[in-house]
């Protein structure tokens, strides 16, 4: 046998035994579990589950940035992206957090717009519509269930690279605990475990860089690539540098669309949140270049890869033993439990909200809304679980499908939180062609253009349709009650006066 044969060999050995993260997984479950249940007793009002009372502080508020952006694509994808696409790679992962920073300005200005908010597709009703609204609202819930199925699958993947646990077993675990403490305590319980999983995060991905790079020579690394794998250093790699773009343009749409970051932007004080999003993404900015060493570090072991998207946590728990395998289902399991339960309760408020509210003749009551957001969450959790079950694909695969849509959202949000003359037309218009124009390029040449595609297109049809047909939106209509959706007319003008009478 030889010596490459003996570490693929090693490779494709589970690192722990299954006993080991059976328990591991067993006790992190019933610690999320019960700390969900422990902060969740401030939720006894749809507000409070909603929107955490509208009372989130800095440290809260920076940790639950931080948290729910660290998701398994970070620590998993950032790997893959290296191993396939150089160091360009680990770079473009790293515009992701340009979003986060574009964002934090963005966050204040919603906060002013909306003071009683709840979600992003409440903006564009009351900002431009009913027509608008529409693709809106399917684009916020295609991406949401798509990024929970990417999640829901890392975990599978993770538990059976590192433990053995088969993935249907792993990945059905991570999503029932996620479910069961964002069921109890809402945003609570969301922002609450977030700031314990950013420090856990944090913490572990320090220990595991330090304890690689003690056992590695960079030198070694670019020495061996350079010899065997030349064009992963290449600084003109055509696929690379389209997906520095491509991932910083998917980055922007994901979070100024997202009601993970809009229920935030709501639950935060006022003047909290630019800050926050500042101080995440500065945070959050050198860890895809951690993750992203440990890909290009997989072909200069010889270590042999079966899926690209294990790379990271394959590299660090072969390289680190029964020790990095532990720091590595830690970092991972915090990361993916932060991210899953965010967009659990984010897009839960979008199915209470925007969905069921709406179908409801007269009012709606505090605790109506309180038990639709428990079965939205239960259900929400079932769907992923049920499309994650085959495991058929990666997860750059899966999560890159949803980059031309949330890509052609960029504008109409910029445009209709900064400015008057963006109307209906010209948003949905936007939204639409985008999307359908960036899946073809999806399928005709690949995802790493897809978002690019997308978000390119949506901003030429808005610029020119803006310009065609001007609007002129009074912002005073966004602070004022909030109306009914039908009380919502097509060109984003409410029907009642601002009092409601």
């Amino acid at each position: 046998m030889t010596v490459y044969e003996d570490v693929w060999m090693l490779a494709a050995t589970p690192i722990l035994s299954p006993t080991a993260g059976y328990t591991m997984l067993a006790i992190f479950s019933v610690l999320w579990i019960a700390l969900g249940i422990w902060w969740g007793r401030r939720a006894s009002t749809y507000e409070g589950f909603a929107v955490a009372g509208r009372n989130v502080g800095l440290a809260l508020g920076t940790a639950t940035a931080v948290a729910t952006w660290i998701t398994s694509n970070t620590t998993m994808l950032a790997p893959q992206f290296a191993l396939q696409l150089g160091i360009w790679g680990a770079l473009a992962y790293c515009t992701a957090s340009f979003g986060l920073f574009a964002f934090a300005p963005m966050s204040g200005r919603i906060r002013q717009l909306m003071p009683e908010g709840y979600t992003a597709v409440e903006f564009v009703r009351r900002r431009y519509g009913l027509v608008a609204t529409v693709p809106f609202l399917i684009i916020s819930l295609f991406y949401a269930i798509t990024w929970l199925i990417s999640m829901s699958m890392a975990g599978g993947k993770l538990l059976e690279v590192l433990a053995g646990i088969p993935y249907e077993v792993g990945m059905t675990v991570v999503i029932t605990v996620c479910v069961a403490y964002t069921l109890f305590g809402g945003m609570y319980a969301v922002i609450g475990t977030d700031f314990i999983q950013s420090l856990i995060i944090l913490i572990g991905l320090v220990v595991v860089t330090i304890a690689v790079l003690s056992q590695v020579e960079i030198a070694d690394v670019h020495e061996k690539l350079q010899a065997d794998r030349p064009m992963l250093l290449s600084i003109f790699f055509p696929a690379a540098l389209m997906a520095i773009f491509n991932n910083m343009l998917f980055g922007f749409g994901e979070i100024f669309h997202s009601n993970v970051w809009w229920s935030r932007a709501f639950a935060m004080r006022a003047g909290v949140g630019p800050k926050a999003y500042v101080l995440g993404g500065l945070l959050w900015l050198p860890i895809p270049i951690v993750a992203g060493f440990l890909g290009l570090a997989a072909p200069a072991l010889g270590i042999g890869i079966s899926q690209p998207d294990t790379v990271g946590p394959l590299v660090a728990a072969t390289l680190l033993g029964d020790v990095g395998a532990v720091l590595v289902f830690i970092v991972v399991f915090c990361s993916l439990a932060s991210s899953i339960d965010s967009l659990l309760a984010a897009t839960s408020d979008l199915v209470v909200n925007d969905i069921a509210e709406p179908l409801v003749p007269g009012s709606v009551t505090q605790r109506q809304k309180r038990l639709w957001s428990g079965v939205s969450i239960v259900a929400l959790g079932g769907l992923a679980w049920a499309v994650a079950l085959p495991n058929v694909s990666d997860l750059a695969t899966v999560l890159f499908f949803a980059g031309p849509l949330v890509g052609s959202c960029i504008w109409p949000i910029v445009g209709g939180l900064y400015y008057r003359r963006p109307g209906p037309i010209a948003a949905a218009s936007a939204m639409v062609a985008g999307s359908l124009i960036g899946l073809a390029a999806y399928f005709l040449i690949g995802w790493m253009v897809a978002s690019l595609v997308g978000a390119a297109v949506s901003g030429i049809v808005f610029a020119v349709l803006v310009w065609l047909r001007p609007n002129g939106y009074d912002f005073k209509l966004l602070s004022a009650p909030a109306t009914r959706p039908q009380d919502v007319a097509d060109d984003g003008s409410s029907s009642v006066s601002p009092a409601g009478a």
